[in-house]
């Protein structure tokens, strides 16, 4: 029987809790909601299914020491107390990510080449051989974060972020991060439950995760390769086993997915994506310009979209914004419509009022993801036939 282990999922700002019901219904043990990141326990097929499976999570951590250090001294003498041999070998790779948040330390790259210098001297003190840094492909990724004295070691279990889908190889201007968009998609109450639209698609990543999350696909099943596949207690056959029974509990989904761009470029780029996802049974892409279209669907729409927000759009910001609010009034009755923004100016120009406002941020940049509610009639009707 496996042990369970203490792990650290780690997420954007504001996916906290959509992080922690994931966990909770992958079923996770101990969970434990922070600030950007969802602390649980589990063995390590569960580390294996979390990260195939976790849609908000940007990586999952293994900590497996912590110590108080106030000096560079502490610091080393600290790392080496890890017996290192027992996760690499001398004549592998490992490379170093450090978070510092400390007076007593100021620099990360510092931190990184100390904590280098332990390892390296415990393999050389007893082997006589060293193992070497590789920052792109490396067997170990070691993850140390400091918080003013406490030094927490942990490892990467993911590797690359686990944003890095697996299916987008063609990205226009600016893409939507992979994690964000079905961040969204959750927050907005996504469950594949109605018709789906994306009216500004881009490389169609919305559309690919609104697709996995309708018919439960695990959000990671493309990617290439996790960091635990390097590690020494690597166990293929447990693989093998999480994901058949992960692709066990994949649904069907009943209703339409469509996203619209109005750049031929784009249009190509997305179908190119959705296609390496292996989801072009569920997703149609169509170059129509969302202004000049109206709904072509019955019953309620869900919609999902990230306007292009670049400084590109700054002559047309305000007419942009009222085309979004009037397109939406005139042609889209029986929908509900999200989207994120970074220019928080730009939303008194839809003419319309949000029912939700949502505080996110995209890359580094703070912004809002809103809903606006169209009825099927005008409100006033909509309550009275309820009445």
């Amino acid at each position: 029987m496996e042990e369970n282990f203490r792990m650290i999922a780690k997420c954007f700002f504001g996916f906290e809790e959509i992080l922690e019901a994931e966990l909770k219904a992958l079923g996770a043990q101990d969970v434990e909601k922070g600030v950007r990141m969802v602390s649980f326990k589990g063995d390590k097929g569960f580390m294996y299914k979390a990260n195939l499976s976790l849609r908000t999570a940007l990586k999952v951590l293994k900590p497996i020491y912590s110590f108080r250090a106030n000096n560079e001294q502490a610091l080393y003498k600290g790392i080496s107390g890890v017996n290192w041999s027992k996760l690499l070998n001398a004549n592998q790779t490992f490379v170093i990510d450090a978070t510092v948040h400390s007076t007593y330390f100021n620099h990360s790259e510092f931190v990184s080449q100390k904590c280098k210098d332990a390892i390296v001297d415990q393999f050389r003190e007893r082997t006589g051989q060293r193992p070497s840094i590789d920052k792109a492909f490396p067997d170990l990724r070691i993850n140390i974060h400091i918080d003013k004295d406490q030094v927490s070691v942990a490892l990467d279990t993911s590797g690359n972020s686990l944003h890095q889908r697996g299916y987008r190889t063609a990205t226009n201007i600016a893409p939507i991060n992979e994690v964000l968009a079905a961040g969204i998609l959750l927050l907005s109450g996504w469950e594949g439950q109605s018709h789906f639209l994306d009216p500004m698609c881009g490389s169609g990543t919305f559309l690919a995760e609104a697709a996995m999350i309708a018919c439960n696909i695990p959000a990671n099943i493309n990617r290439k390769e996790f960091a635990f596949e390097k590690w020494k207690d690597w166990d293929n056959d447990l693989f093998d086993q999480i994901v058949n029974s992960l692709m066990k509990k994949t649904k069907e989904f009943h209703y339409t997915i469509k996203g619209f761009d109005k750049a031929p470029s784009a249009v190509n780029k997305a179908k190119d994506n959705i296609k390496n996802a292996n989801l072009d049974d569920y997703v149609t892409i169509s170059e129509d310009n969302f202004f000049d279209t109206e709904k072509a669907v019955e019953g309620k729409l869900h919609m999902v979209f990230n306007p292009p927000y670049d400084e590109r759009l700054d002559i047309h910001m305000e007419e942009f914004y009222k085309n979004i609010g009037d397109t939406l009034k005139k042609s889209y009755p029986g929908t509900n419509a999200w989207f994120i923004t970074a220019n928080l100016e730009a939303l008194k120009f839809v003419g319309l009022k949000p029912s939700r406002k949502i505080k996110l941020f995209n890359a580094s940049l703070e912004a809002r993801l809103v809903k606006y509610e169209m009825y099927e009639g005008s409100k006033r009707t909509k309550f009275q036939v309820n009445e």
